[in-house]
């Protein structure tokens, strides 16, 4: 009988060929899919190249997606797109995603069925965890391990600790899974579970849709933490069977499985939150927040670029009209999902209430183009970090919230919950 695993366990095991892993153990695991973006491939094409190797261990288990700067800013954003490009064309990568076809990585690949339950994913891309929300470890990696696994199909890790929390109780009006995220990291600060495995569970997290769960995974690296899973359930599995084009493999937690901490919260204390600069754990609760105005508000990114973020957003921003002064950049994170709120009426919405909308792009999130600050200058976004001059200039200010504060901050001039409007 081996001994009880948490699924962080379980699935290095697995892609071990191990029975067992516990904590702090070195593994070397097989890769299901090794992905990079317009800024990190460049690096690991270099680096591939250099090795004289002939070939990628397995054309369709690697995904590159322009999605950082494009439509290109620049010269050099448009020749390190270019250079993926002429990679994939190369070595007929099968998941190369450019142009019209591409939207923002995190949000692209699970729609398309890429990434599936029970996988171990790399990315050299920080926000990789978000897949997580479909019970794969999924992790960023610099692009020289992006490299190495692009020629061998493997890479290392030092098996994670775990830490379960635990959300009881019910979601408060306008609560959802970026409040809850938010506010998690508020409490344990932005590095309270470094290299550790995030599990979350209980009944509020059983009642939430993929979309809010994919918003958790992805913020889990601003808690430091390796990986944020949830176990598969069935809204899991009815995702990934809707979208897979291959087999997959459930892991879950086992009931008594040792986790390093375990830790509760109650949802019925959870507000809309709002973290303020320059920190993802700086966060305050809506009622707590003050008088902030605001110059820019955006509403996208691999965090909140979902049809069901639009959606909330287009039901508060119906009707009404942005507010004076203020610029409401909205950004569908896949083209299908600019296609959705085309269709379900919200681009028109959108621009009846005076928001840009833009193509599907990272753009402003990471300060690359579609939205820059300038000095002094203050935005709320629904993104999922507000590091100094993340989003421009040094000097200017991000706030992060949910899409429902962001559309009604953008409607007040000033960061404000729905109940405000």
């Amino acid at each position: 009988m081996t001994k009880p695993m948490t699924i962080a366990e379980k699935i290095l095991a697995a892609h071990a060929g191990l029975d067992y892993v516990e904590p702090g153990q070195l593994v070397q695991v097989n890769v299901d899919i090794a992905l990079g973006n317009d800024i990190t491939a460049p690096i690991a094409i270099k680096i591939f190249r250099q090795t004289g190797i002939q070939k990628v261990f397995d054309a369709q288990r690697i995904a590159l997606v322009s999605d950082h700067f494009v439509p290109n800013k620049d010269i050099k954003s448009a020749e390190q797109a270019k250079m993926l490009r002429d990679f994939a064309r190369e070595h007929g990568i099968v998941h190369h995603y450019d142009g019209g076809e591409s939207g923002v990585e995190h949000a692209l690949l699970p729609e398309k069925g890429i990434v599936l339950p029970g996988d171990v994913v790399i990315g050299a891309d920080s926000h990789t965890c978000t897949y997580g929300a479909l019970g794969a470890f999924a992790t960023g990696v610099g692009s020289t391990d992006l490299a190495a696994t692009m020629i061998t199909g493997k890479t290392w890790f030092k098996v994670p600790e775990s830490i379960k929390f635990i959300y009881n109780g019910r979601l408060r009006p306008w609560v959802t899974g970026k409040d809850l995220i938010l506010y998690t990291i508020g409490k344990i600060g932005v590095d309270g579970a470094l290299y550790q495995a995030m599990e979350f569970c209980g009944p509020v997290i059983d009642g939430l849709p993929m979309a809010d769960r994919f918003t958790m995974a992805n913020m889990a690296i601003e808690a430091g933490g390796k990986v944020g899973l949830f176990n598969p359930d069935e809204k899991t599995i009815e995702y990934a069977k809707a979208r897979a084009k291959r087999p997959f493999t459930v892991y879950k937690s086992d009931e008594n499985a040792s986790y390093a901490q375990v830790m509760e919260f109650n949802a019925e204390d959870i507000e809309p939150q709002v973290a303020f600069p320059h920190l993802p754990e700086n966060t305050r609760p809506i009622s707590q927040v003050g008088d902030v105005p605001l110059d820019q508000v955006v509403i996208g990114s691999c965090t909140n670029g979902r049809i069901e973020d639009l959606a909330v957003a287009a039901q508060i921003l119906k009707g009404r009209r942005v507010a004076k002064g203020l610029r409401l950049i909205i950004l569908p994170a896949t083209p299908t999902i600019y296609a959705q709120a085309m269709e379900l009426g919200y681009l028109k919405t959108f621009l009846e209430a005076g928001a840009v909308i833009g193509p599907p792009t990272c753009g402003p999130c990471l300060g690359g183009h579609m939205g820059i600050l300038a000095k002094g200058e203050r935005a709320l976004a629904t993104t999922n970090r507000n590091f100094v001059g993340r989003m421009g200039h040094p000097e200017s200010e991000v706030y992060l919230a949910s899409p429902a504060v962001a559309a009604a901050s953008a409607v007040l001039g000033k960061i404000a919950g729905p109940d405000s409007l």
